[in-house]
């Protein structure tokens, strides 16, 4: 059974306990006290234990009369997940490495003269992973990073902490290298001569037809790289970044990002809502895709609005990368506006996140996870979103899918 995200209380209200001073993002992150923060949940999933529902949600206290507040009960103490614990740790040495590269450098120049600076985001990476990796069981990991470290919460879009939560994945479809019948709709190669375009860029129905399907004349003729059968699986490709794709000849073919016409992202979800198709609290991904299949000649209507178009290459079996340069783990690597957050920092994310149960359901809590902050988007704006990246194959596009509630994010750094 699937748990509505919209039955969740969720708000942790911002108490500014201290300035980060000259600090380049001072307006979206503040430091909260630790009694405040002694009330967030533990990261469940790097245990083993199957906690019932009750103790898995993470207790939160009421900025909303309507919400109860909780209280913290007693944990249980459980041993190590070892898969999750590697997962973190290799998420972690892809911040560290970012953090060493010139790209890093020039980024962090702007957070020279504050907490947030180089250094210190290095220093609290290295002592977060050597507690991750010695400490006895996750919830002493718990203690000792609420010990030795401060939280820093984003202000959200409403100014006291409320963060827009969604997900997205590295999708797996059945593709062709050759045009037929039955794989008829491409993905394309950025043509060579793309930076001297004109601009405005063509629009979407200019580059590949009002159906997809590029007939006549296009500028992006002959640059083709995969054909898949289905239309909205060809444009969600471009939606998430990246895919895997199963060859009709037997083999595999990763493709990632490779560039993007210079038009902002509209929300095909987005804009049913707006035609009143679903409410804004009721679509998920299922139920876009149960609408599209039951009026395939929407798509013609719907995919053309966003005139956003995403260019690939072939990534020989690369794991999809965030635009730090480095992979993206799942559940473990989140996106954000890098405007406004600190690259590949260590953060604390509370958020209703759907997982996969042992019964093999779906359900929607309430949890903490340890993440790093390794990517952006273009729909990802403000303080108050976050995309979190969820893996690879259909499991992890339906829970992305499911992913859609508020809840607060902080950054960690060394007190």
């Amino acid at each position: 059974m699937i748990r509505s995200v919209s039955s969740f209380c969720l708000g942790l209200s911002i108490v500014a306990v201290s300035s980060l001073g000259q600090v380049a993002n001072a307006q979206v992150l503040r430091q909260v006290s630790t009694e405040r923060i002694k009330y967030v949940g533990l990261d469940d999933k790097l245990g083993n234990s199957q906690p019932d529902s009750d103790k898995r949600a993470v207790y939160r206290w009421n900025t909303n009369p309507s919400c109860p507040a909780a209280k913290p009960k007693a944990k249980e103490t459980s041993t190590w997940n070892k898969s999750q614990r590697q997962a973190l740790e290799k998420a972690i040495d892809h911040s560290l490495y970012y953090l060493s590269t010139p790209k890093a450098a020039r980024t962090y120049r702007k957070y020279t003269k504050t907490k947030f600076n180089l250094a210190h985001t290095r220093r609290s990476l290295l002592r977060f992973k050597e507690l991750l990796l010695t400490t006895d069981s996750p919830q002493a990991l718990e203690k000792a990073v609420k010990e030795e470290f401060a939280f820093y919460q984003s202000v959200g879009k409403d100014k006291r902490g409320k963060v827009e939560f969604t997900g997205y994945f590295e999708p797996t479809y059945t593709a062709s290298r050759v045009r037929t019948a039955e794989y008829p709709y491409p993905l394309y190669r950025q043509p060579p001569n793309f930076k001297r375009w004109s601009r405005p860029h063509p629009t979407r129905a200019q580059l590949e037809g009002k159906d997809g399907l590029a007939q006549g004349k296009s500028l992006l003729r002959g640059h083709e790289l995969v054909w898949l059968s289905d239309r909205l699986e060809a444009f969600l490709v471009q939606v998430q970044g990246s895919a895997k794709l199963k060859m009709t000849d037997g083999t595999t073919m990763t493709v990632g990002y490779n560039g993007t016409t210079n038009y902002h992202y509209v929300s095909v979800g987005g804009e049913l809502v707006k035609d009143g198709v679903f409410g804004k609290d009721e679509l998920t991904l299922p139920k876009l895709l149960a609408y599209f299949a039951q009026n395939p000649q929407k798509l013609d209507e719907y995919i053309p609005r966003n005139n956003r178009f995403i260019f690939f290459r072939e990534t020989n079996g690369k794991a999809p990368t965030g635009n730090l340069g480095v992979p993206v783990t799942g559940d473990r690597s989140i996106a954000t506006d890098k405007s406004l957050m600190p690259p590949g920092a260590l953060a604390l994310i509370v958020a209703p996140i759907p997982d996969l149960e042992s019964t093999g359901e779906i359900e929607t809590r309430v949890v903490s996870r340890y993440v790093l902050d390794q990517d952006t988007g273009s729909a990802i704006k403000g303080a108050g979103r976050v995309d979190i990246f969820l893996g690879s194959g259909e499991t992890a596009g339906e829970r992305a899918g499911r992913l859609n509630g508020s809840g607060n994010l902080f950054y960690l750094l060394l007190k």
